[in-house]
């Protein structure tokens, strides 16, 4: 049975790559024959794919200073266009959440008013236990909602621990890989000359917004004993810090003296640079302390390069340590010291481990296989 559906997305292409998800999404979706309609912001370009209907009502909702102003852009860009998706004859409503206030809640109440059907792909567990945030509009959020996608069993337990009853209403449908929209750079000698890296280099790149949960402590605290043993490691980060001042890395940067090992790049990575960034690199290295799913490694994997993650739950539904991936015990610096230099001494398993890797991310993590399981949720209403 097929489906009319709108996926209904403020954030789009602002700040990241979740309009890649988005685009992703869809394309997945008419290939498994749904009717589909995206309604987002007009900082978001079209991607022209066949048989979708775009739509960019939420008109700059981002650009303003004003608290206010951008809530009534964002009010009137959901009722543009939740009006014409149900009078186009759409009745399921797909949103992705990344927090909860009472504007996301608004999307929700505005749907079910004209009896719309809801479907939440959450993102961000913590953005509905995190102690700050509004328990009733978090009990709302799910009330009002029909179904339930998170992208792995971590994320769906999670859920569950704060509200049991959903159970019936969850289904994982994981992220899908980024590769229709990315171009893979192989010339290493250009990109590290654009970037301004010596060819004899072992690059560790750090890639992607600066969060206190991404763990970059760890990484610089083992950075240390890299060194001693490949004093060659060039650490890049490359990304800017979100909510989290770079002054307490930068302190054990000075500290240990490790200035001359690290390049970085304090600032929103362009799209067209991306790829110069994962050709330079031979490993990337995830540290993080905390996550439900990470866009970087699965971008890591679609750029072929080699993946170091912390043993979290949601990794380890991904990655096979030493077959697809690499795994250290997480917050454990000695481990991630010993694992560094233990890789960086196998370029052949590096290689190996990134093919390996990228097979992964272009058969289980392919965006019609995300479409067929997000089509059943559909169904299921």
């Amino acid at each position: 049975m097929n489906r009319k559906v709108a996926i209904i997305d403020p954030l789009g292409a602002h700040g990241s790559s979740h309009h890649f998800y988005l685009f992703g999404q869809a394309d997945g979706l008419l290939k498994n024959d749904v009717e589909l309609s995206l309604y987002t912001n007009n900082e978001t370009p079209s991607p022209e794919i066949n048989g979708l209907k775009f739509f960019t009502f939420y008109k700059d909702i981002f650009k303003s200073k004003s608290i206010v102003l951008s809530g009534i852009r964002w009010i009137i860009g959901t009722v543009f266009s939740v009006f014409h998706a149900r009078f186009s004859g759409i009745s399921i409503f797909h949103f992705h959440i990344f927090y909860t206030n009472p504007l996301v809640l608004f999307n929700l109440l505005f749907v079910k008013i004209f009896f719309g059907k809801i479907v939440l792909t959450v993102h961000d567990v913590s953005s509905f236990s995190d102690s700050s945030t509004s328990s009733i509009i978090c009990k709302l959020i799910y009330k009002l909602t029909d179904r339930i996608i998170t992208h792995n069993e971590f994320s769906k337990l999670e859920i569950l621990d704060l509200n049991v009853s959903l159970s019936s209403r969850i289904s994982i449908v994981p992220h899908g890989n980024y590769t229709p929209f990315i171009n893979i750079q192989y010339d290493k000698e250009k990109s590290r000359e654009q970037l301004g890296i010596s060819n004899n280099s072992k690059v560790l790149l750090f890639f992607g917004m600066i969060k206190k949960e991404k763990g970059l402590e760890i990484l610089l605290s083992a950075l240390n004993g890299v060194i001693k043993e490949n004093p060659d490691v060039l650490l890049l980060i490359a990304g800017k810090p979100w909510e989290n001042d770079f002054a307490a890395y930068q302190k054990i940067i000075d500290q240990n003296n490790l200035s001359e090992y690290i390049l970085l790049h304090s600032k929103f990575i362009q799209q067209e640079d991306v790829e110069h960034y994962y050709c330079v690199s031979d490993l990337v290295v995830l540290p993080y302390k905390k996550i439900y799913q990470s866009g970087v490694l699965m971008m890591t994997l679609s750029y072929k390069r080699p993946a170091l993650v912390s043993d979290l739950p949601p990794f380890k539904e991904i990655i096979s340590d030493n077959e697809n991936g690499f795994l250290f015990k997480t917050e454990n610096v000695s481990d991630l010291t010993a694992k560094l230099n233990s890789i960086l001494e196998n370029e052949e398993l590096m290689e190996q481990v990134g093919a390996t890797g990228n097979e992964l991310i272009n058969t289980k993590y392919d965006w019609c296989e995300i479409g067929r399981l997000t089509k059943q949720v559909y169904q299921s209403l």
